[in-house]
């Protein structure tokens, strides 16, 4: 991690910032931890850095855009009140696609604009940072970035009814550049904005923060009756993820649907099973992806938290936790393959150095991510 601020422009006297959202919300989590394992201040000046350089640099028009100042079109000294009121660029190489070109899918990747999961990954670190940090700005900040994400990827019906939410919107939110949606976005919506709303009840000085109780219902309607199986590794992670906040938000006594955590975890189980039977972890480094099998690591690591949570709760859960229980080892096996010297000398680390560090402190110390 230390490495990781110094070549991203965290250090004091390194490089011009290069900021990424979704690696930048895994390094937030990751200081953090640091922080609450070391006690060292710099790792807790480095995460309020991180914050501002993040909101700073996503949270304004490229360089290269005509377009300047904050997305949201406040002025300097409002957009600095609230700098994720117009949401946050993803920090990709290109300019977003302009409206008279064509698509293309490959350099779509390559594009920017805003992605929704990746801004739901930086709420929930936002709101790590604001416990752990005692900042409420910081959950405002998150609510304010809930609120806009929402209503900018937001799909209407000729009703104006919500039927579903687009994958990529372009900076300012005004048009989308991929129209499908996630198959994990409505999820990660519902699971966010309920944490969000969780947290805020233990602040006092949240008045001034954006009501997301429509919003959080018009995402659990998306959520009814969806079957969350995926074997990739990054989505698989996440979804072992979104199951131990969702046993925490029931725990809690967050209004979610009684059939979503099962849902969840049969989802989880049947991933895992599909993921298993391709015999990814059998194939050489140079044909891997670390950060998305160490993205299942992080997800994996969750297993003893979920068990514990769900202790006490209806059959059909506990019935879920035998199958995914001989799968901790597997997070254990690849984060030891990619601590080795011999998968880290591999192109494909190198190709992808920021995000694969970071994935990997992660999942060595996953335990603020995981809250």
């Amino acid at each position: 991690m230390e490495g990781f601020a110094d070549r991203t422009g965290l250090g004091h006297g390194s490089e011009a910032a290069t900021r990424y959202l979704w690696t930048d919300a895994f390094a937030l989590c990751a200081f953090l931890e640091l922080h609450a394992r070391t006690g060292n201040g710099r790792y807790r000046d480095l995460s309020c850095r991180l914050i501002d350089q993040v909101h700073a640099t996503l949270g304004r028009f490229r360089a290269d855009d005509p377009r300047n100042g904050w997305i949201s079109g406040l002025d300097d000294a409002e957009g600095q009140r609230s700098p994720t009121a117009g949401g946050l660029r993803i920090g990709k190489p290109l300019p977003e696609r302009r409206p008279e070109e064509p698509f293309d899918d490959r350099l779509e990747w390559e594009r920017d604009g805003q992605y929704f999961h990746y801004l739901t990954r930086w709420m929930h670190a936002l709101a790590r940072a604001a416990r752990a940090l005692d900042q409420p700005v910081y959950l405002r900040w998150a609510m304010e970035l809930a609120a806009v994400t929402f209503d900018g990827f937001a799909r209407r019906d000729a009703d104006g009814e919500v039927a579903g939410l687009y994958w990529k919107m372009n900076t300012d939110l005004s048009r989308p550049q991929v129209p499908s949606m996630g198959l994990h976005d409505a999820l990660d919506g519902l699971l966010s904005f309920s944490d969000l709303q969780r947290i805020a009840d233990e602040f006092q000085e949240m008045t001034a923060a954006p009501p997301l109780g429509d919003r959080t219902d018009a995402l659990a309607r998306l959520c009814r009756g969806r079957d969350w199986t995926t074997d990739d590794p990054l989505g698989l992670g996440g979804l072992l993820c979104d199951a131990a906040r969702a046993a925490h938000l029931s725990e809690w006594g967050a209004p979610l649907e009684p059939e979503l955590l099962p849902g969840l975890l049969d989802g989880c189980a049947r991933g895992l099973r599909l993921y298993r039977a391709g015999r990814p972890l059998e194939q050489p480094a140079a044909h891997r992806l670390a950060f998305r099998e160490l993205g299942l690591a992080i997800g994996l690591s969750a297993l003893p938290l979920i068990a514990r949570r769900l202790e006490d709760g209806p059959a059909r859960q506990r019935d879920a936790l035998p199958v995914l229980d001989g799968d901790s080892k597997l997070a254990d096996d690849i984060v030891g393959f990619w601590l080795s010297d011999a998968a880290q000398r591999a192109a494909s680390w190198d190709a992808h150095r920021e995000i694969n560090e970071v994935m990997l402190a992660t999942a060595l110390v996953p335990d603020t991510y995981l809250n």
